[in-house]
């Protein structure tokens, strides 16, 4: 080799060789301005170093070692975990868009895509379009008053399932949960279909009871193939193959619910013509809407659009509730001296109650906030995702960084809650004292800004009804002689927070004392 060739190869490796350092160097320098956290390992990060508690308290515990932003690698997955108050309204109110993205897990992927979902599509024009018709059409407040009769029957159902079901249980007592999700499930077909859609001996509703919860269990599954992305074409665990499988099924059931009431409408159309006129428009005329010939093509909904919004309804509507109702009867049973309180308030009038009287019922309003401070239904929300790299609280956010924001740590923070672990509803009779509406940011149940669950208003209506109606028509003792302080409440978490041991207890219909 010529000695200009060998100078010229020498010139090429030192000017690689710089750039190389330089690289390296400035990602030395932006790692180094990450947020803190524990040191990560070789190739798996942080991964070991969450042990076996549910996430939430692992985090929760790193959190208070490594500070209120921190950083973890899952992998290769770069997480950015806020666990205070102060943390989280610095987030929503300052760096709301660029945090408003979503991480999308491998299991949300698949034949049925997360693109038309309002909770998993990126933030852009379509999910703005499908926020805007939550808002001016779903949950609206006019909307949502003319559904009060609705919402007071499918609850009326429920309590007459209950006791139904109470005559023939014995001491072995009802799965309570089950009753709350067939009364979630009939309410968000009648929003939706205009109709009850499930009875406790239907076997569709007991089907989907089952894939939308496997659903909901896997997708919230730590998935290996998140984590090094190299096996996600492997998919290791199956979490993928076995989310999409309960996922098809689902969709089944919801498509055939979809299909019945086509038939049935074409059919009524056929008969008259001005059926359109007759009836009230729920969602899926809504839906429907969108997808015709006169709507805009970036607007236009497909079939499979319309799909994958009605199962979201059913699953995060159902779960979320029946989770929250499940959760608030495990606290009372757990705390007699709470549930007598709470049925001394609902007792004191003579009728059963009713939507409009929840504001006269403070106590119970209480027991429901304390329940979502304890047991918030998604204990990190819906993982939000860095859509751009930004500065929050001095430190750098990379761009895609996953966003945990553990509103279970902030609920139980002992420097805004006093005995934070305890069920005080106590603590929310205060004039006043915090809602649920994403301003508090020391109560974030339904989250805060842009990606706020838009159902709040709808579940600030039904989670207060529906357990002061079970409360009021039954008193209530746990199955198979268990103490209150025996109850299992350990946690199983996938997206939702769930019972691990599902709620059993013994329905008695209430007798007013004599003369009452």
């Amino acid at each position: 080799m010529e000695l200009y060739e060998i100078l010229g190869l020498t010139i090429v490796i030192l000017i690689w060789i710089t750039w190389v350092m330089e690289r390296h160097n400035r990602r030395v320098k932006e790692l180094g301005s990450l947020p803190p956290g524990p040191r990560r390992w070789p190739v798996v990060g942080n991964i070991f170093q969450l042990g076996l508690e549910p996430p939430h308290h692992s985090l929760a515990r790193l959190a208070r070692k490594h500070g209120p932003i921190m950083t973890l690698w899952l992998g290769s997955m770069g997480t950015v975990v806020i666990s205070s108050s102060e943390v989280a309204q610095e987030m929503f109110k300052n760096h709301d868009v660029v945090l408003a993205g979503r991480k999308i897990y491998e299991a949300m992927k698949g034949n049925y895509g997360h693109e038309g979902s309002l909770i998993t599509s990126q933030y852009g024009p379509h999910w703005r379009m499908l926020r805007r018709l939550c808002t001016t059409e779903f949950f609206v407040t006019s909307r949502l008053d003319t559904m009060r009769g609705v919402r007071g029957r499918c609850i009326d159902r429920m309590v007459q399932f209950i006791e139904d079901a109470g005559r023939d249980s014995g001491k072995n007592g009802i799965d309570v949960g089950r009753f709350f999700f067939l009364m979630a499930f009939n309410l968000i077909g009648n929003l939706i279909f205009s109709k009850d859609l499930l009875d406790p001996s239907s076997e569709r509703g007991a089907r989907f009871f089952y894939h939308a919860g496997k659903v909901m269990e896997l997708a919230g599954k730590p998935n290996i193939a998140d984590f090094f992305p190299v096996l996600r074409v492997l998919d290791p665990q199956g979490i993928r193959r076995k989310t999409q499988f309960h996922v098809e099924r689902a969709f089944e059931i919801a498509g055939g619910f979809i299909k019945e009431r086509m038939e049935k409408e074409m059919s009524a159309m056929e008969e008259d013509g001005d059926i359109k006129k007759q009836k009230k428009k729920d969602f899926l005329d809504v839906l429907l809407e969108f997808r015709g010939d006169g709507v805009e093509e970036v607007s236009r909904f497909s079939s499979r659009t319309i799909n994958v919004i009605v199962f979201e309804m059913f699953t995060a509507g159902t779960d979320t509730t029946t989770s929250t109702l499940e959760w608030a009867m495990a606290e009372l049973l757990r705390n007699p001296e709470k549930l007598k309180k709470v049925q001394e308030e609902l007792r004191r009038s003579k009728k059963k109650p009713e939507e409009k009287d929840v504001n006269d019922l403070p106590y119970l309003r209480a027991v429901i906030k304390e329940t979502l401070r304890l047991h918030p239904p998604l204990p990190f929300l819906v993982p939000h995702m860095a859509m751009n790299s930004c500065k929050m609280m001095g430190y750098h956010i990379p761009k895609e960084s996953q966003i945990l924001v553990n509103v279970s740590a902030i609920g139980r923070d002992p420097k805004n809650w006093d005995d934070p672990l305890a069920f005080k509803p106590e603590r929310f009779m205060e004039p006043n004292k915090m809602d649920y509406k994403g301003q508090h940011f020391e109560f974030l149940p339904f989250g805060s800004g842009r990606r706020m669950c838009p159902a709040h208003p709808l579940a600030s209506r039904v989670l207060p009804l529906a357990l002061g109606s079970v409360l009021q028509a039954f008193d209530w003792v746990l199955a198979d002689g268990v103490k209150a302080e025996e109850m299992d409440m350990a946690e199983r978490m996938g997206i939702t927070l769930r019972k691990s041991v599902p709620l059993k207890a013994i329905p008695i219909p209430y007798k007013p004392p004599h003369g009452c």
